[in-house]
């Protein structure tokens, strides 16, 4: 190779080398690397309706058991509970499934604002979820989701609602034999039968007597017809059925109770619920009243007296 090439080929290289030095100092001053990590985007967070403490099975929601937490707004899963002010996604239609006709598109904004205003009116409101009963256990900080827990309406609602080791019954009532309506589910109530006592008198004589005894006292109204709750202004709930809570021993006594003769219910002031519930110990007063019932002859016309 000839002496000249070598030398240009020396200085190319010479130069390439300054060149790589000049363009690494002008990138930094200070030494640094040249790219910078840009700073991330702020997250949209969305409030999920959470449990406030630990929740046992059984236990009826109310306010201090239920609390809003942010929560990252893609990370929602769509069985959580939200307010509705933040977009989440939503549970996806089954492959096939094909979008209803008129239905907006996800990504508009009209989309998200119908969404939000739909779960703020119907399952975005915490006090949809007061009155509520827990099914599986819920710890604290969990996510309030709509299978562990059983809403008044839904199915199964009674039978999680019921105290364990209690029954539901319903018997018949009209205005007259439940207080004028004034009985609301949630209430205490007494339960009067009313029977027809045997004609003591002689053949086609005196006129039939009635006698009536408590058969329960201080039993919790579960229902009035399919109404387990009444609204805030509601004062009166007329219903054609009661439904009790009582214990399978006093549900036998209210079936023959019920058998034997006319039931009403007598509502007891909130005062007044703090005593013994259940089936009453005293004997029937029907069966006294027959037992001290008498036949007096006044003038050869005998005349039934009940001795008190």
């Amino acid at each position: 190779m000839k002496p000249a090439r070598i030398a240009v080929i020396c200085i190319a290289a010479v130069s390439a080398i300054g060149l790589a030095l000049v363009v690494r100092a002008m990138g930094s001053s200070s030494g640094e690397p040249v790219a910078v990590a840009a700073a991330e985007a702020p997250r949209n967070m969305a409030k999920v309706l959470v449990a406030a403490r630990d929740l046992a099975p059984g236990q009826r929601l109310t306010d201090a058991d239920l609390e809003w937490k942010d929560w990252p707004a893609d990370e929602v899963n769509p069985a959580f509970i939200t307010d509705g002010s933040v977009p989440v996604p939503t549970a996806e239609k089954p492959d096939g499934e094909e979008k209803a006709e008129g239905e907006p598109a996800e990504n508009t904004t009209v989309a998200r604002v119908t969404r939000a205003a739909t779960d703020l009116a119907t399952g975005g409101a915490k006090a949809d979820y007061f009155g509520s009963v827990v099914r599986e256990p819920i710890l604290a900080g969990e996510p309030i989701i709509g299978r562990k827990i059983v809403r008044a309406g839904d199915s199964g609602y009674m039978a999680a609602y019921l105290e364990p080791g209690m029954r539901a019954m319903a018997i018949g009532v009209t205005v007259e034999s439940a207080a004028g309506g004034f009985i609301l589910p949630g209430d205490r109530v007494d339960v009067i039968v009313t029977v027809e006592l045997g004609d003591n008198g002689d053949e086609g004589g005196s006129q039939a007597r009635h006698a009536s005894t408590t058969v329960l006292q201080n039993v919790k109204v579960l229902a009035v017809d399919q109404s387990t709750r009444a609204d805030d202004d509601q004062q009166t709930v007329v219903g054609a059925t009661a439904t009790l809570e009582v214990s399978p021993s006093d549900s036998e006594a209210l079936a023959l109770a019920r058998a034997a003769g006319e039931l009403s219910l007598v509502l007891r002031s909130y005062a007044d619920t703090a005593g013994p519930s259940g089936r009453v110990a005293s004997a029937p007063r029907a069966q006294r009243a027959e037992a001290t019932s008498v036949r007096i002859f006044r003038g050869g016309e005998p005349e039934v007296v009940s001795v008190p």
